[in-house]
């Protein structure tokens, strides 16, 4: 999914890095697993802030690998097209909140809530340069749903994504790569980088946020099995705000920030039934 903010969770996205996509070269993964991954990231409290924040997270975690419905390390939702060339999806992932208290440059505003992100995805296989790795355009639309005191829609955002995962056939390790940009609306671009009236202070001037860029990411993800029950994961991501549509928003603190993350899953049960795209 798009993923845009703080730390992202898809499914348990980090412990899901062990789902690793299968190709006609692999034996078939196990239709679901089930475990608890623990992790932790060091991230920017929001995208363009100069505060960062450090998360450890301890949680059960469940890989599904339907014909149509999925719960693996790209998210969870409902695969409606797969072919050899294209899928398209629908699904959503979660973002976890930052309290304005703890950032100075937002001090005295609303917190930042958790963040739904749901919508469509098409993704397009361009290369296989060889057996073990692809080269995939994806294209994402989400809705973004604030969970604070009840839902409210707060706007969407379109992340093109080039990516090449590079993989073992017997399932031991994978690494991801991707390059993307994320393109919000007014209504995501304000509620990150708006300023009303009302919280305006001398230092922090009222401001209007525009629809637009809101970043440009590159990202290195991986992981490794250490054992037929036991998986590490990490992950390192640079986002760069320079050509920012908001950049001159005054809770726009940094040109880049970086997020990194480790961390260690361990799996309890798996099913005897392998998972095949012809069946449920």
């Amino acid at each position: 999914m798009a993923s845009l903010y703080f730390l992202p969770i898809n499914a348990g996205l980090l412990a899901a890095l062990a789902a690793i996509p299968a190709t006609a070269a692999e034996p078939a993964l196990p239709l679901w697993e089930a475990g608890v991954f623990g992790g932790t990231a060091v991230t920017p409290a929001y995208p363009g802030s100069s505060e960062r924040s450090t998360r450890t997270l301890a949680l059960p975690y469940l890989v599904y690998r339907g014909k149509v419905l999925r719960a693996d390390r790209e998210g969870v939702g409902a695969r409606l097209v797969n072919t050899d060339k294209t899928e398209f999806d629908v699904g959503f992932a979660l973002s976890l909140p930052a309290k304005s208290d703890e950032v100075p440059a937002r001090r005295g505003m609303p917190d930042l809530g958790t963040l739904v992100e749901f919508g469509p995805r098409l993704k397009i296989k361009l290369a296989e340069p060889s057996p073990t790795s692809r080269v995939r355009l994806e294209l994402p639309l989400r809705a973004v749903i604030e969970a604070r005191g009840g839902l409210h829609r707060q706007g969407a955002t379109f992340e093109p994504r080039l990516a090449y995962t590079l993989f073992d056939p017997q399932g031991r390790w994978h690494v991801d790569t991707a390059l993307s940009a994320v393109l919000g609306n007014r209504g995501i671009n304000d509620y990150f980088y708006g300023v009303e009236q009302q919280f305006a202070t001398a230092g922090r001037p009222a401001y209007t946020a525009k629809s637009g860029l809101m970043l440009t990411r590159l990202g290195l993800a991986g992981s490794y099995l250490l054992h037929r029950d036991w998986r590490t994961f990490a992950f390192l991501r640079y986002d760069n705000y320079a050509s920012a549509a908001n950049r001159d928003s005054p809770l726009l603190r940094q040109n880049s920030g970086t997020s990194a993350g480790i961390g260690l899953m361990w799996t309890w049960q798996r099913s005897d039934r392998p998972a095949r795209d012809g069946q449920e």
